[in-house]
């Protein structure tokens, strides 16, 4: 089966239209052992349902006598006959759907065993990502401290290289799940976890967090990157830069407006007094596609109403709400705006 007729098939099951997150599009070594499992098993069950449909409906299509015709009794030899062929299918059919479990036990777990492994590569890239109610912490390891980058929602990855995802969450169990990547990662408070892929093509793929972690859940998700070399060195070397100097008056009041305000106990711009890390670093905000962990297009509208009221686009979060004259929202946004 070639990969469109797959996804087509997937759509038609799912019900769904077309969408950036599907485990039956795999970008990677990892993901593509996990799509063939899960075509390995439709199209086994699949079998299995069709055939015993088949013998349920089989007795229905048989010819049988009239009443008038059948015999009103049977010989005990004629009885005896007909209860061994029962029990002997019955047997068979046991025997044989116990087989069938006991291979797709182990095949599941070798599988697992296989995407999980420990072999991974060592020029292989170290990303540490941090579940929070509900956003996500992304801090990419370097021996050099001052190679260190931290973001927010999204992440940047090559193509070609081993990434290892070491996760762990700040308050309750959160999971790492981008499907067409790899599996579901549980992200345990005071615990690390670990896991390791790598992506073949690039594209950009969304993620979510796939274990159910208060009111916004749903609005818990991030996109992965994964582009070429190159243009992943061009962006991280763009990601080590601090935030730069506001250029002229409207960018200046804007950046007053963010340091006189509630802004600074919360988030951190690099090459400012800001340095707060209870929610998403903004050194860089203007290069994220989205905005409020995926919630939002990062436009400068939606950004102004995520600053008014995000509690009414997303009910619960832990972002308060500041209260900014249209004098001083506009000067920040454009502020935010310059942060690329």
């Amino acid at each position: 089966m070639n990969r469109a007729a797959t996804i087509a098939l997937a759509l038609i099951l799912s019900g769904c239209g077309v969408s950036h997150q599907s485990a039956v599009d795999a970008a990677g070594r990892q993901a593509g052992e996990i799509e063939e499992l899960f075509w390995f098993f439709i199209v086994l069950l699949g079998a299995i349902f069709l055939i015993v449909i088949a013998l349920m409906l089989g007795p229905l299509f048989k010819r049988r006598h009239g009443t008038e015709q059948e015999r009103l009794e049977q010989t005990h030899t004629q009885s005896d006959q007909t209860e061994r062929k029962l029990t002997h299918r019955v047997g068979w059919a046991t025997g044989v759907t116990v087989l069938i479990l006991l291979g797709l036990i182990v095949l599941s777990v070798s599988t697992g065993k296989s995407i999980s492994g420990d072999n991974r590569p060592a020029n292989a890239l170290t990303v540490e990502i941090v579940g929070n109610q509900w956003w996500w912490y992304i801090r990419y390891l370097n021996d050099d401290p001052s190679r260190i980058v931290v973001t927010a929602n999204e992440m940047h990855i090559p193509i070609g290289r081993p990434i290892v995802i070491r996760g762990t969450s700040h308050d309750v169990i959160h999971s790492f799940w981008v499907p067409n990547l790899h599996g579901k990662r549980d992200l345990i408070p005071s615990h690390t976890t670990t896991e390791w892929f790598q992506v073949d093509r690039p594209g950009r793929y969304r993620g979510q967090c796939a274990e159910f972690c208060g009111f916004q859940h749903a609005h818990m998700a991030l996109w992965v990157v994964a582009e070429t070399p190159a243009k992943f060195n061009s962006w991280m070397d763009r990601q080590l830069q601090p935030a730069p100097t506001p250029s002229d008056v409207v960018k200046q009041r804007g950046q007053r407006v963010f340091l006189d305000h509630a802004c600074v106990l919360c988030h951190a711009i690099r090459g400012t007094t800001a340095a707060a890390e209870q929610a998403p670093d903004l050194t860089h905000l203007a290069s994220r596609s989205t905005i409020a962990a995926g919630t939002l297009p990062n436009t400068r509208g939606n950004l102004a109403g995520w600053i008014a009221d995000p509690q009414n686009i997303k009910p619960g979060n832990h972002m308060a709400t500041v209260a900014l004259s249209g004098e001083d929202m506009q000067p920040l946004l454009t502020y935010l705006e310059s942060l690329e």
